[in-house]
């Protein structure tokens, strides 16, 4: 029999690979991108050292400006110029931060959507 897992054990599990790994600022806000200098971040832009997603680099994050670096999301984006697909973690962003990362990627050939923690939906 499959064992599904529950969203609240989905969850779990990415705040324990974030709290198990050292967190890299790459490319910080402000800065530009190393192959389209026409990009710039509008956050501090990294990756989750020791890790590995579909790209075969790290597991990419956007850091915001809460000073708890809780996971508040994920974005989900589809490029169809590199035809590939892959999640960013949102650490401790607000909702106007993470309104401006999903501007950020709903552009060109790119399409992105936040999936919201549960628990950040409530009132």
């Amino acid at each position: 029999m499959i064992r599904y897992s529950t969203l609240s054990e989905f969850w779990e599990f990415l705040d324990k690979l974030v709290a198990t790994s050292t967190i890299t600022i790459d490319r910080p806000a402000g800065s530009c991108h190393p192959h389209h200098p026409q990009i710039t971040y509008p956050l501090d832009y990294g990756y989750l050292d020791g890790t590995s997603s579909a790209d075969g680099d790290g597991i990419d994050l956007w850091l915001g400006s809460q000073p708890e670096n809780r996971l508040e999301a994920i974005v989900v984006i589809v490029d169809l110029q590199k035809r590939e697909s892959e999640i960013k973690l949102l650490l401790g962003c607000t909702p106007a931060e993470t309104e401006t990362i999903l501007r950020f990627h709903n552009s060109g050939l790119m399409r992105a959507e936040i999936l919201k923690r549960p628990d950040m939906e409530k009132p």
